[in-house]
């Protein structure tokens, strides 16, 4: 960054009193801080990177205190960034505000295949970290192991299960699917059945392999119990909500069988405990009935949750989680986005796939497309009903799709001749999307964040305390 970029960072920061997730504060007036290496593991390991900040101290009501020697600072936190693996490549910025140095280093984000950076004193396990809102937390193993399988190319779902044999799969699909391959694939049917089912990731050196399981077996979950959905329906906005008779809930399923099975299933468990509403059609007095949410987005959510969720060995006793709310539905799936792919992108762009032969077999056998259609699919489906966008969420250790069923048109309570104005005056102090929309009081965020707060950061009269990663957790939002 510039100078002037850096004066104005600082001015920012101490507006907002605030660290972010790609902005970490150090005083520095004494001496170098002693141990940068989590937060420049962090920053590294982020796809953004960060900035670390000398020369304002936190403690000190984020006062400017300046560092106590420019060219001191800079060479020892090079040596701290030598010990890092790969090592980290800082680049240094330097100013003045009101007579005290200031200094910030870029830490840049380093290539997904050389992820995770470490620090080298610690070790791999013990040194990785990821950036949490404003704090540094350890890597878990699932976090590190998910790193080494998109290096590695290695896939869970072409894993054999040993328990399991191709006497347990259901031969008529079996070989209805084999055949198509077959038909498909001029020459193929000259192998031998073994040969075939091998290059059809059916089976590992002869035993099934766990997309073979979960989309032939005939009872899958007797060999991987987890590998199913539990669905529940909470009478109110939160678990824990209770209905008048104490219960805790209105329904409540576990769902199993093959992927093709769960599917189905879990939309008829959807459409029992979804509200029915007769519509009329003002041109031609056709009656429909529309459900609560559309069933084709439920399905290609549902989908993708079981064909693109991790089915590694840290969640395998994890299952895909379908939650009835009385403002929204939730389908939690285990595992985090998986390789270069990001909440940006989704729909936009083709990802790497996690879960590639489960991903073929479900193709032919739920009629998927896999063809990336499914995220904008759900997109259309909910704007044709009139309801808020999705709203998709990346955790550390699951992916979560949210639909929201209070309409569009019937959120808004304040006129948006003055709305503008009024916000604009609200975020003097920064503000979260949650304190937004109940400013405004609106049910939903995204439809706060879309009708409202989006025209306004176009136009530059709002503000983002982190625009390097706009879809963060902790994002705020000042005027």
């Amino acid at each position: 960054m510039l100078p002037e970029e850096l004066i104005d960072l600082v001015s920012k920061t101490v507006h907002q009193k605030a660290e972010t997730q790609t902005l970490e504060l150090k005083a520095a007036h004494v001496d170098c801080p002693k141990r940068l290496y989590d937060t420049l593991s962090s920053f590294s390991n982020q796809d953004s990177g960060g900035v670390l900040l000398f020369g304002v101290d936190e403690t000190k009501s984020f006062e400017v205190v300046g560092v106590y020697d420019l060219q001191s600072l800079q060479k020892k936190v090079t040596e701290q960034c030598n010990q890092m693996e790969p090592p980290v490549r800082a680049v240094f910025t330097v100013a003045e505000i009101d007579g005290k140095p200031v200094c910030s280093a870029e830490i840049p984000a380093i290539d997904l295949s050389e992820r995770p950076c470490y620090y080298k004193g610690a070790g791999r396990v013990k040194g990785s970290y990821i950036r949490v809102g404003d704090a540094d937390l350890p890597m878990t193993d699932y976090e590190l192991y998910s790193y080494e399988a998109f290096r590695k190319h290695l896939y869970d779902d072409e894993r054999p299960i040993e328990r399991a044999s191709l006497k347990v799969l259901n031969q008529d699909v079996l070989q209805r699917y084999v055949l198509e391959k077959r038909i498909d694939r001029p020459g193929f049917g000259k192998l031998s059945e073994p040969e075939q089912y091998e290059l059809l990731n059916i089976t590992r050196n002869g035993t099934p392999t766990l997309a073979a399981v979960l989309n032939f077996a005939i009872y899958p979950q007797g060999y991987l119990p987890q590998l199913g959905i539990t669905a529940i329906v909470v009478p109110g906005t939160e678990i824990g909500s209770l209905a008048e008779d104490s219960a805790r809930f209105l329904d409540n399923k576990r769902i199993e069988g093959t992927i093709a099975e769960m599917v189905e299933e879990a939309l008829a468990f959807c459409k029992r405990n979804m509200k029915t509403r007769t519509v009329i059609a003002p041109d031609t007095g056709l009656r429909t009935d529309r459900t609560e949410y559309p069933i084709n987005a439920l399905r290609e959510i549902i989908l993708n949750a079981l064909i693109h969720r991790d089915y590694s060995l840290y969640t395998e006793g994890t299952p895909v989680q379908l939650d009835f709310f009385s403002d929204r539905v939730e389908v939690h799936s285990p595992g985090c986005l998986y390789g270069r792919a990001t909440i940006e992108q989704l729909g936009h762009s083709h990802p790497d796939l996690r879960n590639p032969a489960l991903a073929v077999m479900a193709e032919t056998l739920t009629d998927s497309e896999n063809r990336y259609s499914g995220i904008p699919t759900i997109r259309r489906e909910m704007g044709a009903y009139g309801l808020p966008a999705p709203v998709f969420e990346n955790r550390r250790d699951e992916f979560v799709v949210t639909l929201y069923n209070t309409p569009v048109a019937s959120d808004t309570t304040i006129s948006s001749a003055n709305t503008a104005d009024t916000l604009l005056d609200f975020c003097k102090t920064p503000r979260s999307r949650k304190e937004i929309a109940d400013f405004l009081k609106l049910k939903t965020m995204t439809y706060a964040m879309q009708r409202y707060v989006a025209p306004l950061l176009e136009s530059g009269k709002l503000k983002m305390t982190n625009p390097e990663h706009p879809g963060s957790r902790t994002q705020k939002y000042y005027s």
